[in-house]
């Protein structure tokens, strides 16, 4: 600048002043929308999910330089307006078609934590669950994480809680010990690799215990030739009977039992064919990624950036409601997301507002509604805290222009999947950067 004093040296770069002054600039514009629309509404004919052009309003000031450099530029190297999702959004109800199909499918989603406080089946789930071994690894646990913080100086608080280790403890024996992964099922009379034929219907048994499709598969031996069913079964107490099966029946036993020993839990579909669980912790109080399939514990990046999985939809369903968690598990939506054309934005809110309060009916006190209602602001707070940071990482890639390392830790090498073999992983384009196969895969289900 022509009044800046020569004499003095030249302000370091400040990524997170530009973070700021971007937000101000977004807040700018949806202010800008908000006035347009307001006036133009008694003519307005346009769609209710249509979005007004901002414009700048005359008494608006001049952004300040660095500002309108930013402004000019953001098209080429940042992120949408429109794909930060991060803004309010106004609850619409869905009345086109496909958005009605969505709500029918979330809600019918949405149905199956709520079996997770059948008491019946949580007693049933303590009595395959070894008690002893697993509080006494959290306790263990627990200790160790208490010494570690106590010793440090200032002393701090313990990064995991004594139920936070338990359910830790819990994950370590579901995958090491109690539940198997399905590929082909072998052949039930000889133990041979099987071949797979398709799907099957349902026999009323199967169907009874929640099996919506049957998958067939034939021995490969050839003095065999026996076929086996492979139901997919839904209902948790058929799963702690044969103790097997992909994803969906993993993240729905592992779920319930988390739930057996005193875990808030939630169940997460998403719309790529994949499912886990979350876990809330009172220590960090926060909701918790958990993956029993890959043992995966607190890693929401896993599939994304470790993967190599792009994803559309990712929604935590409990007895207490529903929330679209997708930025906790999406960091960079423009590289890892895919298009969310199943319903507008505003209509998705309004479908998990529906069914948070269809689970917080009268059977739910004041005192917990209330701590709902503060858990879920603290959760958007860091689910928007993720765009931010994304923004800023982008804002550091775009000026750091003399070859400079990403910051610790952003750049950090996460791990593939682990579950499944090797061929089904590639097929299904889980399997890192590898290309995805043309074979198609048997789903996971959910």
């Amino acid at each position: 600048m022509a009044d800046q004093d020569p004499r003095r040296p030249p302000q370091p770069f400040n990524p997170h002043e530009l973070t700021q002054q971007f937000e101000q600039l977004l807040r700018t514009r949806r202010l800008n929308a908000f006035s347009q629309r307001t006036r133009s509404r008694p003519s307005s004919q346009s769609s209710p999910y249509s979005s007004p052009v901002p414009s700048r309003h005359p008494s608006q000031q001049a952004p300040h330089p660095k500002s309108r450099s930013l402004h000019d530029n953001q098209n080429h190297h940042l992120p949408s307006y429109s794909s930060l999702r991060n803004l309010p959004k106004v609850p619409s109800p869905p009345q086109d078609p496909g958005s009605l199909r969505f709500r029918n499918q979330l809600l019918s989603l949405s149905v199956g934590p709520t079996k997770y406080e059948n008491p019946g089946l949580l007693d049933e789930a303590l009595t395959v669950i070894p008690l002893d071994r697993i509080y006494g690894e959290a306790e263990d646990e627990s200790q160790l994480l208490q010494a570690q913080a106590a010793s440090m100086d200032p002393p701090q608080k313990p990064e995991w809680g004594y139920q936070d280790c338990v359910i830790r403890a819990l994950l370590k024996w579901f995958k090491r010990t109690f539940f198997t992964f399905v590929n082909n099922p072998p052949c039930p009379g000889c133990g041979s690799p099987t071949s797979a034929l398709g799907m099957t219907p349902p026999t009323p048994d199967e169907s009874a215990r929640g099996a919506g499709r049957v998958e067939l598969y034939k021995c490969t031996a050839p003095e065999c030739r026996a076929f086996e069913r492979f139901p997919r079964y839904g209902d948790v107490w058929a799963l702690l009977q044969t103790r097997r099966g992909r994803c969906g029946e993993w993240a729905n036993c592992f779920s319930m039992l988390c739930r057996a020993v005193g875990g808030r839990v939630r169940w997460v579909w998403n719309a790529e064919d994949h499912a886990w669980t979350e876990v809330y912790s009172e220590q960090q109080k926060r909701w918790i990624h958990v993956d029993a399939c890959e043992e995966a514990w607190d890693n929401p990046r896993l599939y994304t950036e470790g993967w190599g999985k792009r994803m559309s939809y990712c929604i935590a369903f409990s007895a207490e409601g529903a929330t679209d968690v997708t930025r906790r598990y999406v960091r960079d939506a423009s590289k890892h997301g895919l298009d969310r054309n199943r319903a507008p934005e505003e209509v998705l809110v309004w479908i998990t507002d529906e069914i948070k309060k269809l689970r917080r009916g009268d059977n739910t006190s004041k005192d917990d509604r209330r701590r709902l209602v503060v858990e879920d602001h603290r959760e958007e707070k860091e689910l928007r805290g993720y765009v931010v940071r994304a923004l800023a990482a982008g804002l550091d890639r775009i000026t750091l222009s003399d070859g400079q390392p990403s910051p610790a830790g952003e750049e950090q090498k996460l791990p593939e999947r682990i579950s499944g073999s090797q061929a089904w992983r590639e097929a299904r384009g889980e399997a890192g950067n590898r290309p995805p196969s043309s074979e198609r895969p048997p789903r996971e289900g959910h």
